[in-house]
């Protein structure tokens, strides 16, 4: 499966508006890849009626009490949610929805109500992947987005169960992601799997009680509730990465519940997983690839080889460095101990972006790498000091906890490490930098199984599908399979960009412009439709 103005490297699906997105976006795909108890069978109910019954109709019946969003002088985006106009609000949902009268949790949700009430379509609810990523900071920046047609919508942001403001979890993990590499080694792998099992172990010794419960097909019933809250027939949707699965979960889920939905860096529900990144690996070698051609033309600024070759050739030997003694980078009292294991992911945050400020800050942080390989001193920027404070501490472990529970709630990853292992080697000549990192073990492999089966598409949905060629996250050809299952779907597709994400955040101005008529008139295109990079 976030999303850094350029989305922080954080997590692997992604985020999009505001800040957050941007930082969950960058590796939004990279830690993914239901259990609630409840039935496994889809709800069909009427799309005009507000309530489900099985003892849910106190929920469906609540109204927001809707209020101010900042929570203290040091909320920074609670004020600036008030100053834009926002407002916020919590919704009471079951922790187990097969338990309606059991115990309660809350989902934090903002809104920015329509101003062109006369035209109003309806809320417009939106979701910004990672797993794990927030929303609720997003409807002012979105409007923007929307241009025209952003003041005929209540735009909606939502915090989902147990993400930020609603009943947040966190494991007390010592890391803020589970996504390293296997390393060079069978040592190093071993290693790995004895980290991942600690971060399963954390997560149970702390949660055993909720995690069951956490996991994409309640956060699409909790959506529901949201809609029938709002006191709306059907909702509208936008969901980045991961948001695009949860987007057609709900529309299998609750069929006919949904007015105009935009999926972007769209994911095949049918490989959903907590391995997901194995099926872009590719993508991340090209996209790779692609940066140190960049990089070759710059020599004179970051000295990392005059050529393709040359470039790869220098982030290899730096590897290869660090699995004989761990590179040191930073001065005190802030430095980290580098090996590689840790690599491959810097890598992998650094590219899931083509412009030339991400492909700029890969190349100064792989500068830093190759002079930590030679012994010499380095400092970091902030930006990378604040990515390895990410990976190696426990600073986000509540992001890494959450992310992982949702991708290892939905659905069983291989139990023996020597499933992994012999993957890792399999993969080792064809994807030398990435292959040792998306086949590596994860804490899913020694989780509990979910409770529900995944869900299955049944349903035709009428959805807008946003998707780049060279998508390093969701690779494209999910986009295509989704369309597929969806026959009334429509896909925009972007050509010839290393991107995840796309929509107001990569200044293309076809991609941006189509999903705006969209949305301005629910009326999907006729035909497919294709932008070049070039357009924005």
């Amino acid at each position: 499966m976030r999303h850094l103005r350029n989305r922080a490297k954080r997590s692997p699906f992604v985020q999009t508006p505001g800040a957050a997105v941007r930082r969950t976006a960058a590796v939004g795909l990279a830690l993914a890849a239901c259990l609630g108890a409840a039935p496994t069978t889809t709800t069909t109910a009427a799309p005009a009626a507000s309530k489900s019954g099985a003892g849910l109709d106190r929920y469906y019946d609540q109204r927001p009490v809707w209020g101010g969003c900042a929570t203290g002088p040091d909320d920074t985006m609670g004020r600036d949610l008030d100053k834009a106009g926002a407002q916020c609000a919590d919704v009471t949902v079951p922790l187990d929805y097969a338990d309606p009268r059991g115990r309660t949790i809350t989902v934090a949700i903002s809104r920015l109500k329509a101003t062109d009430t006369r035209h109003r379509v309806g809320s417009l609810l939106l979701n910004n992947g990672g797993p794990g990523g927030t929303a609720l900071e997003s409807p002012p920046e979105f409007r923007t987005w929307m241009k025209k047609a952003g003041p005929r919508y209540d735009i909606v942001g939502f915090d989902p169960r147990f993400v930020g403001r609603s009943t947040p979890l966190d494991c007390g993990w010592p890391v803020g992601t589970n996504l390293f590499s296997a390393g060079l080694s069978r040592a190093s792998f071993e290693r790995q799997v004895a980290l991942q099992k600690g971060l399963a172990d954390k997560c149970r010794a702390t949660n055993a009680s909720v995690l069951p419960h956490v996991t994409t097909r309640n956060t699409a019933r909790d959506m529901d509730v949201i809609r029938g809250a709002l006191g709306e027939k059907k909702i509208s949707y936008f969901g980045y990465s991961y948001g695009t699965y949860l987007g057609t979960v709900y529309t299998q889920m609750f069929p006919g519940r949904t007015d105009r939905m935009v999926l972007d860096g769209a994911i095949d529900p049918r490989t959903f997983n907590p391995r997901l990144l194995q099926q872009a690996v590719g993508e991340n070698e090209r996209a790779l690839a692609d940066w140190a051609t960049w990089a070759a033309a710059r020599n004179d600024t970051y000295g990392l080889g005059r050529t393709r070759a040359q470039v790869l050739a220098t982030i290899d030997r730096v590897i290869k460095a660090s699995s004989r003694s761990p590179l040191t980078v930073g001065t005190a009292p802030e430095t980290f101990r580098l090996d590689d294991t840790h690599i491959p992911f810097i890598l992998l945050a650094g590219v899931d972006s083509d412009t030339d400020a991400s492909r700029a800050s890969l190349a100064e942080q792989v500068s830093v790498l190759d002079k930590a390989a030679a012994g010499q001193p380095t400092r970091l920027s902030p930006h990378f000091a604040a990515t390895l404070r990410t990976a190696m501490t426990g600073e986000q472990s509540h992001h890494g906890s959450v992310q992982s529970a949702i991708i290892c709630g939905d659905r069983a990853a291989p139990r023996d490490p020597e499933v992994y292992w012999r993957d890792i080697e399999r993969g080792r000549a064809a994807y030398p930098r990435f292959g040792a990192l998306t086949d590596n073990i994860g804490p899913c492999a020694f989780w509990d199984r979910p409770r529900e089966e995944p869900t299955r598409v049944k349903h035709d949905a009428e959805v807008l599908i946003v998707s780049a060629t060279g998508d390093p996250r969701t690779a494209h050809k999910g986009a295509v399979a989704l369309h597929g299952l969806l026959q009334s779907s429509r896909l925009i597709t972007l050509e010839g960009a290393n991107r995840h994400a796309i929509y107001g955040l990569y200044g293309n101005t076809c991609v941006d412009d189509k999903v705006n008529q969209y949305l301005a008139t629910g009326k999907l295109p006729a035909d497919d439709q294709i932008c070049s990079k070039r357009a924005g």
